[in-house]
């Protein structure tokens, strides 16, 4: 589940960075998070297939929960260090013109 996660959640961000005319939300940094999170899980999915074989295909309902939770956990963390930098380098310059009012 965390595979499909974050895979879904790096088609996503990819699509929305490549439909958009301009980069000042800087979503390539977001994209390369999610694809790299992604050949992480691939890679620990080879692994886990070369060492269970034909039971990798049928996990306990518990262990979906638990890489459910940790997918969704991979994306809101991914969001949040893609925040914080859009937050420090204001390419906007929201944050900047809202300091200098006060």
């Amino acid at each position: 589940m965390t595979l499909l996660i974050t895979v879904f959640a790096a088609v996503i961000a990819t699509v929305k960075w490549y439909t958009r005319r301009d980069d000042s939300m800087k979503l390539g940094i977001l994209c390369w998070m999610y694809w790299g999170a992604s050949i992480m899980w691939l890679v620990d999915a080879i692994f886990e297939y070369a060492e269970l074989h034909e039971a990798y295909f049928q996990p306990a309902l518990e262990d979906l929960i638990n890489d459910s939770f940790l997918g969704l956990s991979v994306i809101a963390l991914g969001l949040v260090i893609w925040l914080v930098r859009l937050l420090i380098t204001d390419p906007r310059g929201v944050i900047k013109t809202s300091l200098l009012k006060q």
